[in-house]
This record gives structure tokens, C-alpha cells and sequence, in this order.
């Protein structure tokens, strides 16, 4: 298996959304129900295209074939795609915030064999040629034993109530 990391375009839209609740519904069920897995990707798991349009957010290619994304942040924006964001989208200062890890989604035969870890060490190595020295993110709880694996701690417990009553918890998680 051959993949290669690049800056995602407006391009790789349509196999994002294909790949993100593809990921969602593969990946997830081991820790949310059917009814929270679907309402996470009706409002929170989608395209943020502000981190395409800021050239923050990158693809894993297999073949030219979209197989995982990931991107950080140097906007409040914690969490959310374009159907949904949550927090104001304005501009973090460096020397207080931490860049925000957003949007991660590993295709499900392609879990658990690094391609997550390749992302992410992109996106802390731009974090930090950007001057931030602290990471942040709201981990879905799939999520989590990824990242304390990568040096993240868990900070707090976030129940989101979405807009059809669906509660969901998420895990807010920072690194130096």
C-alpha cells in the first residue's frame, strides 16, 4: 500500500463527502447507536470547506483514490463541517491558542495502519511552522484512543445536543 499525503482542492469535495459518512458508519458503531451515527453525519461529520479554502486540510491517496482527511485549524472553529460549524470561525493567536486538529475520517479498510499518524504529524509540523506550540481538538470517542496514543489528554466530556435532540459525546483533548 502506497499513500501520499497532499493539500486537499475544491476538487476532492465529492470524495469527501462520500468518504466521511462512509468512515462515520464504518468506524463508529462500536461506541454510538445507529440513530447518533446517522444524526453525527446529518450535523457534525461533513466537509468544513473553510479548511480546504485556508489549505489546511489534507487527503491520504491511494492510488489517486481518497482514503482518509484530516486537517488543523487556525480558526475558534472546534468541531462541525459546513452544515454545521461549531464556534466562530475567527483567527486563534498562536501565542495563547492552541491550532486546532479538525475533521479526521480513515476509510474503514484502511484503519489502523497509519494513515491517521501521517496526517496528523503534517498538520502539528504546518501548526508549528505557523507558530502554534499546543494542539486541540473534540475527539468523537472512536477517536480518542488514537490520539492519547499521539500524546493527547483528555481536557473535558461534551455531550452536543444536535438540532433533532440526538445527544452525542465528544472528548475535548490538547497536546503540547
Amino acid at each position: 500500500m502506497t499513500i501520499t499525503i497532499r493539500l486537499a482542492k475544491a476538487d476532492d469535495v465529492p470524495a469527501l463527502e462520500e468518504l466521511i459518512p462512509r468512515s462515520a458508519r464504518e468506524l463508529s458503531w462500536p461506541y454510538y447507536t445507529h440513530a447518533q451515527i446517522e444524526a453525527a453525519i446529518r450535523y457534525v461529520f461533513g466537509v468544513d470547506s473553510q479548511l480546504i479554502a485556508d489549505g489546511t486540510y489534507y487527503v491520504a491517496l491511494e492510488d489517486d483514490r481518497v482514503v482518509g482527511c484530516g486537517g488543523w485549524s487556525r480558526r475558534r472553529t472546534l468541531y462541525g463541517g459546513d452544515q454545521r460549524p461549531m464556534g466562530a470561525g475567527a483567527l486563534l493567536d498562536p501565542s495563547v491558542d492552541g491550532a486546532r486538529i479538525r475533521a479526521f475520517f480513515v476509510s474503514g479498510r484502511h484503519a489502523r495502519q497509519g494513515i491517521g499518524a501521517l496526517i496528523l504529524a503534517a498538520c502539528a509540523e504546518a501548526a508549528r511552522s505557523s507558530g502554534f506550540s499546543r494542539l486541540e481538538l473534540m475527539s468523537t470517542l472512536p477517536g480518542v484512543p488514537f490520539y492519547e496514543r499521539h500524546g493527547f489528554r483528555e481536557v473535558e466530556r461534551v455531550i452536543d445536543t444536535l438540532p433533532d435532540g440526538t445527544a452525542i459525546e465528544f472528548v475535548r483533548m490538547t497536546r503540547p
